[in-house]
Formats: C-alpha cells, sequence, structure tokens
C-alpha cells in the first residue's frame, strides 16, 4: 500500500477517535492509563521513534494577547494517526513529543494528553509514551520523554510551565540560559519517577566541523554531569532526511518555494549556510574521534538514537518520512512500558536506517562473563577477550521498496579514562576502527551474518562500538544537497564498556 493510499485509508478510519482538542477532559479525571500491553518474557529488538510531532505542535497568532494557539499549524497529524503509522511501518513503541510555546504546557495537559488516552485504547498493541520537544534553556531541543505512571501528564506539565523556554508570555529571556537548564535538570533528577531526556539534531546549528551553534559540548556534559540518569545522550541522525523527495501535491510548500533543488538532509548545512550531515548523521556521532567518543573515552553514559522528527509527511509537501518508515531506534527489551523506558536509559540501543539491519547482537565476552551493548565487563589486566557479532541484514524489502545489502561492518575501539576532558571538548585521538568486516568475510549462521573477533592481554579500560553501512564508503561522507537517502544507509551501535581493575 502507498503512502498517499494510506492516508487516504487513516482518513477514514481516524474519523472514530475522539477530538481531543475540543476535549475538557483533565489528568485529574482520569488516573487510570488503559491499553497497558502484557507483559512479554523474553527481551528481544523492539523497533521505535522518540522524536514525533501530532497535530498539537502548534503554530500561534501573535495578533491576539496572549496569542491564540492554530491547531496543527506545524504538526499535521493526530497522534492516532502517527501511532497507526508507526505500527504500519514496523515500530513497537512511540513517544509523542510536540513543540512548546508560550502557555502550551495546557495544550499538552487537556487536549494533546486525553488523545493519548484515546490512542492507548485503540492501539494497545503499541507502547506510546508521553512527552513532548522541550524548548531547552540555553540550547536547541530536546525530546523530554516521560516514564508510564498514574501522574505522566502531571509532570510533564510541571516540568513544561516550569522550565520550557517558550512558555512564558510576553517572552522572557532569562528562561533561555545554561544555568536555568542545570535547574531544570536538577528538578527533573528529583522526580519520584525521572523522566528521559536526548539532544535533539544537536550540530543543526554548527557552522563547520567543531563550530558548534545553538547546542555545545559544554552544555552537553553539563547536562551529563547535572543529572546522568535523565540527559543520557543525543540524536545521531536527525529526522526531516526525506526532503529530497518533496512531493508539492497542493502547490504550497514553503520547502520548494524557498529552498529549489538546495534540499540538505536533515535540514542541516546550506539551508543555514552550515555543516551537513554525513551519511544521514550528525556531525558529533558520525566522526571517528568527534564528540560521541570524547565522552565514551570518559567513561560516560551517553548514547546516539534516531528518529522521524515527523511534522509533515513527504507527500503532503513536508519534508518528513512517517515515524518508522526510514530510521529506527531499536532497543533490547521486553514488550512493556518499563522495560523499554529502562532500556532506553541504558543504552541497550542500535539505530540504522532503510531497514539496513534489523538485529545487532554484540557481545565481548571473557572466562564465562558476556556483556552486550551498553554494558560494562570488569576484569583483571592482562586479560584476552572475544567480541562475538551476530547480525540479521533481513531479506525483504524496506520501505522504498529496495532490499538494501550490508556491505561493510567496523569496530571502533578508543580508551577511557577516568581523566576528565574540558567541557568543550569535542575529539578523542585514540579513538579509530580496529577491524573492518567486508560482507564476504562474515560466516552464515542461517539467516544471521557472524563473526568472532579476539583482542589479548588487555591492560587498559576502553569501549568498543559498531558501526555498518550500503556503501562503499571507507568514512562516511558530507551529504551533498538532494542526495537519495535510500542509496546511504548506516546503522549505529552504542557502546560496550571494557574496565580494567
Amino acid at each position: 500500500m502507498k503512502p498517499q493510499t494510506i492516508s487516504a485509508y487513516l482518513g477514514v478510519v481516524l474519523v472514530t477517535f475522539i477530538n481531543a482538542s475540543a476535549s475538557e477532559q483533565t489528568v485529574s479525571e482520569s488516573k487510570i492509563l488503559p491499553g497497558q500491553t502484557p507483559p512479554v518474557a523474553t527481551a528481544s529488538w523492539l523497533a521505535g521513534d522518540h522524536h514525533v510531532h501530532s497535530r498539537f505542535s502548534v503554530s500561534y497568532n501573535k495578533e491576539t494577547n496572549p496569542p491564540t494557539p492554530i491547531l496543527a499549524g506545524e504538526g499535521r497529524y493526530s497522534i492516532p494517526m502517527n501511532v497507526a503509522m508507526g505500527r504500519r511501518f514496523g515500530l513497537d513503541w512511540i513517544v509523542s513529543t510536540d513543540h512548546g510555546g508560550p502557555g502550551h504546557s495546557k495544550i499538552n495537559l487537556k487536549h494533546a494528553y486525553p488523545e493519548l488516552l484515546e490512542s492507548r485504547k485503540a492501539i494497545p498493541e503499541m507502547i506510546q509514551y508521553m512527552g513532548m520537544e522541550f524548548d531547552t534553556p540555553g540550547a536547541d531541543h530536546s525530546s523530554l520523554i516521560m516514564p508510564f505512571h498514574v501522574r505522566e501528564a502531571e509532570n510533564l506539565y510541571e516540568v513544561e510551565s516550569q522550565f520550557n523556554k517558550a512558555e512564558p508570555w510576553p517572552a522572557d529571556l532569562s528562561w533561555d540560559s545554561p544555568a536555568r537548564m542545570i535547574e531544570a535538570l536538577e528538578h527533573m533528577n528529583s522526580m519520584e519517577k525521572k523522566p528521559l531526556l536526548i539532544a535533539h539534531h544537536p550540530s543543526r546549528s554548527a557552522k563547520g566541523y567543531g563550530e558548534y551553534g545553538m547546542t555545545e559540548p559544554s552544555e552537553l556534559r553539563s547536562w551529563n554531569d547535572a543529572a546522568p540518569d535523565v540527559a543520557i545522550g543525543m540524536e545521531g541522525a536527525p529526522g526531516h532526511q526525506a526532503i529530497s523527495q518533496i512531493k508539492d501535491r497542493f502547490g504550497s510548500s514553503l520547502y520548494l518555494k524557498y529552498l529549489g533543488d538546495k534540499r540538505p538532509r536533515g535540514l542541516y548545512g546550506s539551508f543555514i549556510g552550515g555543516y551537513p550531515t554525513m551519511g544521514g548523521f550528525d556531525q558529533m556521532t558520525a566522526r571517528v574521534g568527534g564528540f560521541w567518543d570524547s565522552m565514551l573515552g570518559e567513561g560516560r553514559h551517553w548514547w546516539v538514537t534516531a528518529n522521524s522528527d515527523s511534522h509533515v509527511h513527504w507527500t503532503d509537501g513536508g519534508v518528513d518520512f512517517w515515524p518508522g518508515e526510514y530510521s529506527k531506534t531499536y532497543v533490547l527489551a521486553e514488550k512493556n512500558y518499563d522495560s523499554i523506558f529502562k532500556a532506553i536509559r541504558g543504552g541497550k540501543m542500535f539505530v540504522t536506517t532503510g531497514d539496513l539491519v534489523s538485529e545487532v547482537w554484540f557481545s565481548v565476552t571473557s572466562s564465562g562473563q558476556s556483556v552486550a551493548i551498553g554494558d560494562t565487563l570488569n576484569i583483571a589486566s592482562g586479560t584476552d577477550l572475544t567480541i562475538e557479532l551476530r547480525l540479521l541484514d533481513p531479506e525483504t524489502l524496506n520501505h522504498n521498496g529496495d532490499n538494501p545489502t550490508l556491505e561493510r561492518v567496523d569496530l571502533i575501539r578508543g580508551q577511557v579514562s577516568t581523566e576528565k576532558k574540558p567541557l568543550d571538548s569535542y575529539e578523542h585521538s585514540t579513538a579509530e576502527v580496529v577491524k573492518r568486516w567486508p560482507r564476504e568475510n562474515f560466516k552464515n549462521d542461517g539467516v544471521y551474518l557472524t563473526s568472532r573477533y579476539d583482542i589479548k592481554n588487555v591492560t587498559q579500560s576502553f569501549y568498543l562500538r559498531l558501526r555498518g553501512t550500503n556503501t562503499n564508503e571507507v568514512e562516511p561522507l558530507e551529504d551533498p544537497n538532494s542526495e537519495n537517502p535510500w542509496n546511504d544507509l548506516w546503522f549505529y551501535a552504542n557502546p560496550v564498556f571494557v574496565n580494567v581493575k
């Protein structure tokens, strides 16, 4: 079924959902959270998207005082439609993350949340979290993800109304400072049910490599220092990756009007005179020895994710894929709210574009002890290690009608030191690719690609992480304007740490 047909079909199906924009239901009237999926006893790789906009990402009529919210001003679709499309494209979990704005905390509380509750009833097999795209004080945006519990909406309202920098009217510049963000994180960290915070498109405003804009390395380090269980990572691959595929069906696409043939992936690069994505990934993730490695080299549990940032689908004149259509974040968890949330916090994740892979089993073993993605293996100096890979390159068509081939996998290693780097560091000199596996070097074990790699006489702590691609690029290249994203696919796995006692 093509996207246009799907949209038409869902337009009929979703008329049965409650119009939450007119609902006056409050959280206090809805303490019971329906639709929780019964736990599945065995952990498996579950695909999700933590950055999705609905019609409650409003625009504002600023000719009124206070400004009047305009429903579907930025995000176009209802929450149930986003969830249904995510399910259609293979997702198991999703987070609704609408933009803030003047007084937006009440929109989330009184309108978006009731619609989310109805969506949970209608599509109970999908794990659906409440969240928002936090207008981050002193920086760009972030996913703020609330744990599933009876006060999830009230707790989001508490944070958004007190700390979201776009909330006050008239605008108050004192809300937009790094110090206020630390205050916000300390507040979140004190909550009984701590949320998660993941930085969005961290280098979109960068002017060059290492010339960062709204989100600086020093800020991300400070966030992680202030609340390491809350500020846990960043988008490795941003959304808005369908920009080269815009179809202006209604003659109203502002993107076509202003961009013409200059269509940078993720709205990075030439869109604002800055630095492009690399294989669809942010420079903070894509460069070996770059910012991500510098964080891991300090032993920080700093994870990467991928998502759609869906506002308006490309067939409707937008620059976005549906949730799960192109980018997926896989977590290793049981299919229930608590297990998935815990797995995200613990970094048990890999990310992929274009359905290049659907399972990444990456373990490090020594003397009968074995750990996997997101874990730490404690060993004595002089120990030998074995790395085992078991990857699933699915023999199915992706949502562009392709069956991409995983052509190469890279193992990246970097030393871990207890010595803290300067807050503004964005490079790690010991990070390097220590092993490359071309496709033909893998063994076939049923449907899986497998391999082993030994490391002898380990005397210093380090981390290991994986990436892979369908291209022949030794390192991901800077993406040109209007690149077809389906031709340039990568996966990245979060690290395994090895700690020498």
